[in-house]
């Protein structure tokens, strides 16, 4: 991974986070992306597939891109929109879905080297169980490992970015934190796997957002950052720095740190609370940019180098709070 990133950050939303400002018969992707547009701080955006983008509609997707001027970063895998895969999609018993699930997501893939994107994100929601004696856990394991793996062999040029949650909508997930995810990725052992953090999973997974970023960094890639925030007992998808704006800042010193020089995507549901999402997204740009500049004076900070080697909380509290909210 580079040491170096550019100092301009790109920045991408949630798609339908902006579905509340249309009415019902434009809620496409074409009219979305316009509104993606329209915010006019955001570079890229992800689309779900095969909800937002498939063979279906691939042209006219291309098409609304090249017209709005928004670069696509990725696709994320979406098996939840069927019910075959209620119990699983890697980890289906039924070997004809287990089959369905990989074969769209290699699909994906395609789709993903069409357009011109560079990854894939699983977030695999469904694969995981609701009880005890519910699965075997390691068939369940090594399912979804060659299932993986199939998926990022199908071609070597596309990243596959596995993205961990502890729950939802099982209530327990087979990825659920940091360092299984990053156990997965080393048994895959691919050069195209690698890891997206998202800050409120890390949160719900009583894991601290810096400190996820620099194992991902050290054992893995880090391919993808969801940014937003929350109480850490569901993925509240609340606007960046609202409840952490600490966690915030020292989760973008670690970024400058490792080198990461990705999208901000920013995971974010505006539309659960009746709030304008083209404006919720401004004040995401904004809060982001804000908290990143004083996390580009503290990493410079010798004081608080050397606190930080002394382990001494008390003046490194200190010193984050005079960068975050003046003398």
């Amino acid at each position: 991974m580079s040491a170096v990133r550019s100092n301009r950050q790109r920045y991408a939303a949630r798609l339908n986070a902006f579905k509340a400002a249309l009415p019902p018969d434009r809620r496409d992707v074409p009219h979305l992306l316009e509104l993606v547009a329209r915010v006019g701080t955001l570079d890229a955006a992800d689309l779900n597939f095969p909800d937002h983008v498939s063979a279906v509609n691939e042209a006219a997707v291309r098409a609304a891109l090249a017209a709005s001027g928004v670069r696509l970063n990725g696709l994320a895998m979406r098996h939840y929109g069927e019910p075959d895969f209620a119990i699983g999609a890697f980890t289906n018993p039924d070997p004809a879905i287990r089959r369905k699930a990989i074969d769209q997501a290699r699909e994906a893939i395609d789709t993903c080297a069409r357009l011109g994107a560079r990854q894939l994100t699983l977030w695999m929601g469904q694969d995981g169980f609701d009880y005890a004696f519910q699965v075997d856990y390691a068939r369940a394991w090594d399912d979804t490992i060659s299932a993986m793996a199939e998926v990022a062999d199908h071609n070597r040029e596309i990243d596959v970015a596995i993205e961990c949650k502890p729950n939802d909508p099982r209530a327990y997930s087979l990825m659920p934190d940091v360092g299984l995810t990053l156990l997965a990725s080393k048994e895959l052992d691919r050069p195209n796997v690698g890891v997206t953090l998202d800050f409120a999973h890390v949160l719900q997974a009583d894991e601290m957002p810096a400190h996820a970023a620099s194992l991902v960094a050290r054992h893995s890639r880090l391919l993808g950052v969801h940014l937003n925030d929350g109480y850490g007992k569901r993925d509240d998808g609340l606007m960046v720095g609202t409840v952490h704006p600490v966690a915030t800042v020292e989760l973008f010193v670690e970024l400058d740190r490792v080198g990461y020089d990705g999208v901000i995507y920013f995971d974010t549901f505006p539309d659960l609370s009746g709030l304008n999402p083209v404006e919720e997204v401004r004040t995401n740009v904004q809060m982001a940019e804000r908290l990143r500049a004083v996390a580009g004076k503290l990493r410079a900070n010798r004081d608080l180098a050397a606190a930080i080697a002394r382990q001494d909380a008390a003046l490194s509290q200190r010193i984050v709070a005079r960068a975050l909210y003046g003398e």
